[in-house]
C-alpha cells in the first residue's frame, strides 16, 4: 500500500486526518486511534489477549514520526507510544471508522467501563 498523500494533526491536537489517494479524507479522533492502538499492550498476541482502554476521551496526539516507508509512530498525551500505525491499517480505520467505532463503545457497555477517566 502506498503511504497517505497527507497526516495532518489538528491545531487542538484530537484529529489526525488521512487522506489516501483512493479516498476522500479521514478524520480519526485520538481517543479511537489510542483506543485502537495496533500496539501488543491493547491488542495483546491473540484475540483472546485484547484489551479494552477505558477513560481516553481527552486524550490528545503529541506527536507522529514516520516508521521507515510503511508506517507512523504516534505518541499520545498519556505517554502512549508503542503501536506503529501501518498504512493498511490507517486505511483500515479510515475505511471501517464508523463500525470500529461502535465495536469499542459496545465492547465499553458490555464491560461496565467508561470513556472517561
Amino acid at each position: 500500500m502506498r503511504p497517505p498523500k497527507e497526516l495532518r494533526v489538528s491545531r487542538d491536537r484530537s484529529l489526525l486526518t488521512v487522506l489516501f489517494s483512493d479516498a476522500e479524507p479521514a478524520e480519526l479522533p485520538a481517543e479511537m486511534l489510542r483506543v485502537l492502538s495496533p500496539s501488543a499492550e491493547v491488542q495483546g498476541h491473540s484475540p483472546e489477549q485484547r484489551v479494552t482502554v477505558p477513560g481516553k476521551r481527552h486524550v490528545t496526539i503529541s506527536r507522529v514520526e514516520p516508521v521507515g516507508n510503511y508506517a507512523v509512530r504516534i505518541v499520545f498525551s498519556d505517554a502512549h507510544q508503542s503501536g506503529i500505525y501501518t498504512w493498511v491499517y490507517l486505511h483500515e480505520l479510515a475505511a471501517q471508522k464508523d463500525a470500529k467505532w461502535q465495536g469499542y463503545l459496545d465492547e465499553l457497555e458490555e464491560k461496565g467501563l467508561s470513556r472517561d477517566a
